[in-house]
């Protein structure tokens, strides 16, 4: 039997803080899991659930920057948590060319990922600021970095390459994808499963959430994904603009539209189904104004076409498919969605049940459909847990 440890997960995003703690053994057993949204801004709010969803704690916290948030929610778990966890593991966004797979923190790690924070400017600043926090708040607790970068590392040269000169390639300017923990999970959930097809075969992932990607694997190792450089690029996502036409770029920066900062503010902040809509970021804002709302209509539209475009993009690569999965919380929720992204893609195989699709089932698809289409929930901060557990036993 493995000893049980305490272990608590840290995923830092641009503007929201998540955390988990369990008792990982044979198993892994929840305690709590939380969030500290908004930060910045006067709505922010702090929930606790328990392992059965149930409310530990709900309030309105108004965390003027990451650090406030990080002394907010490190202080919660230090009084709520059974005491100090045995391990802290943190969601690192972009690993960059060199960090492929999870790593105990050190300062030569901290000053490489330092290194990196131009890589992701919205997200590797943040996830620093709760490590060191944390090294503060519980002194000599064994740190993990988990990057989500790291699943794709088995992309072939040709998928990860940009038409850009040598120097610049150098310079660790390729295509990485993300949603990596993610993706990891989904793969796990479907090995533990024994779905043959998970070693064995052709499947796309799609994360679709406020955040956006799909990931094509043959035979368990990512090969394609839609994301590239940074989290901006691939599918038009809540406020993001997805893949861009550097014209476009190049056109703003020339006539003085747009400085660089607001620049990189426009493309991660002002764009995606926010800037088509006019309305809102939420999917479910969206569907609800949809009917009487041409901008809102115009919004669901294009998320839809440029998922199913990739998804024939994604199979392309592949060679055929044999399972696609819908994840993240559109992926998950939204029936009316996964119905529109796969309507027109009979010819690949996809084909949806109706009543399945509506109630939500794991499997949305008829049974004699040659592709398997699956609903399934993911779980970030549990692989999370799981990459930590490995790198407190290798220690």
């Amino acid at each position: 039997m493995r000893p049980v440890i305490s272990i608590l997960a840290v995923n830092t995003g641009s503007s929201s803080i998540k955390f988990s703690l369990y008792e990982s053994g044979d198993a892994e057993e929840l305690v709590f899991s939380g969030s500290l949204t908004r930060i910045g801004m006067k709505t922010g709010r702090f929930s606790v659930t328990d392992h059965e969803g149930n409310f530990i704690d709900c309030e309105k916290v108004q965390a003027a920057d990451h650090q406030a948030a990080c002394s907010h929610v490190f202080s919660w778990v230090q009084a709520h948590g059974h005491g100090i966890p045995d391990a802290i593991g943190h969601r690192i966004v972009h690993g960059g060319p060199r960090h492929t797979s999870p790593e105990k923190v050190t300062p030569e790690l901290l000053a490489s990922i330092e290194e990196l924070t131009p890589y992701a400017p919205e997200h590797l600043p943040q996830a620093l600021k709760a490590i060191r926090h944390a090294a503060v708040k519980f002194p000599g607790v064994l740190q993990v970095a988990c990057f989500d970068t790291a699943f794709h590392s088995t992309m072939p040269p040709v998928a990860k390459i940009y038409p850009i000169p040598a120097s610049y390639r150098n310079d660790g300017v390729q295509r990485y994808g993300f949603h990596g923990l993610s993706y990891e999970y989904i793969l796990g959930e479907l090995v533990a499963r024994r779905e043959n097809v998970a070693r064995k075969g052709r499947l796309i992932f799609a994360h679709l959430g406020h955040g956006a990607s799909m990931a094509a694997l043959r035979d368990g190792k990512s090969v394609e994904t839609t994301m590239g450089f940074s989290p901006a690029g691939g599918l038009v996502m809540g406020t993001r603009t997805g893949d861009l036409d550097p014209g476009v770029i190049l056109f703003l920066l020339q006539q003085g539209k747009l400085s660089p900062g607001e620049l990189r503010d426009m493309v991660n902040r002002q764009s995606g189904l926010l800037a088509v809509s006019g309305l809102s970021d939420d999917m479910r804002d969206l569907l609800d104004a949809e009917k009487r709302n041409e901008a809102a209509h115009a919004a669901i539209e294009l998320f839809c076409y440029h998922a199913r475009k990739q998804i024939g993009a994604l199979s392309a690569v592949l060679g055929g498919l044999d399972m696609l999965v819908f994840t993240g919380g559109i992926g998950e929720q939204a029936s009316e969605i996964r119905s529109r992204i796969c309507s027109g893609l009979e010819f690949l195989g996809i084909r949806i049940d109706s009543l399945k699709n509506s109630g939500n089932l794991e499997v949305i698809s008829p049974d004699s459909a040659p592709v398997s289409v699956r609903v399934m929930k993911t779980n970030e901060e549990l692989m999370i847990i799981r990459q930590t557990r490995r790198v407190v036993e290798a220690d």
